[in-house]
């Protein structure tokens, strides 16, 4: 567990099943991970059964952000495509319920993943996909010192129209000395 002021971060648990089908069949969050069609509680069960898995074999870490006070979930934070040899990986993060977000909650997970990227993990750099329509994710990763590198041009189709995609990438300082 990976505790804050006020959230902790957790590996995903058994009971997390109803969270995790609420939050992945949330059609309104599948624009931010490419989903399209919705997940069973069957094939979620299996991912779980798997969530064992260190970051070294799945090459992604998904974690639970919990509020420190009630433990109730309230969002997930993941480290994707990780690439143990060039110390890089990608990060996203969904604060599941509307009225949870812009609360400071996205800010202090995304604090606490980047001090155990970078410290424990020892990662040299991590980016993070944002479609540039989305200005709250590009304030927050900015926040953090995430630079935008490149924009990938329609990117990504939305109902009837392509959004651009920007690529924001964090190098850890501390390699540099």
């Amino acid at each position: 567990m990976i505790s804050g002021k006020n959230v902790f971060l957790r590996a995903l648990e058994p009971t997390d099943l109803d969270f995790l089908y609420q939050v992945e069949n949330d059609t309104s969050l599948w624009g931010l991970s490419g989903t399209q069609i919705p997940f069973s509680k069957y094939l979620l069960e299996q991912y779980l059964q798997q969530a064992h898995l260190d970051i070294y074999e799945a090459k992604q870490l998904r974690l639970v952000i919990c509020d420190l006070n009630s433990a109730l979930p309230l969002g997930l934070i993941d480290l994707f495509d990780f690439d143990p040899q060039h110390q890089r990986a990608g990060v996203g993060i969904v604060i599941s319920n509307n009225s949870q977000r812009l609360q400071g909650i996205g800010s202090e997970a995304l604090e606490l993943l980047l001090s155990y990227a970078f410290k424990t993990l020892n990662l040299n750099q991590i980016y993070a996909n944002i479609e540039t329509e989305n200005k709250v994710s590009i304030q927050l990763f900015s926040k953090f010192g995430f630079e935008m590198i490149g924009i990938k041009k329609q990117w990504n189709k939305k109902d009837t129209h392509y959004a651009d995609e920007a690529l924001f990438q964090l190098i850890n300082r501390e390699n540099e000395r």
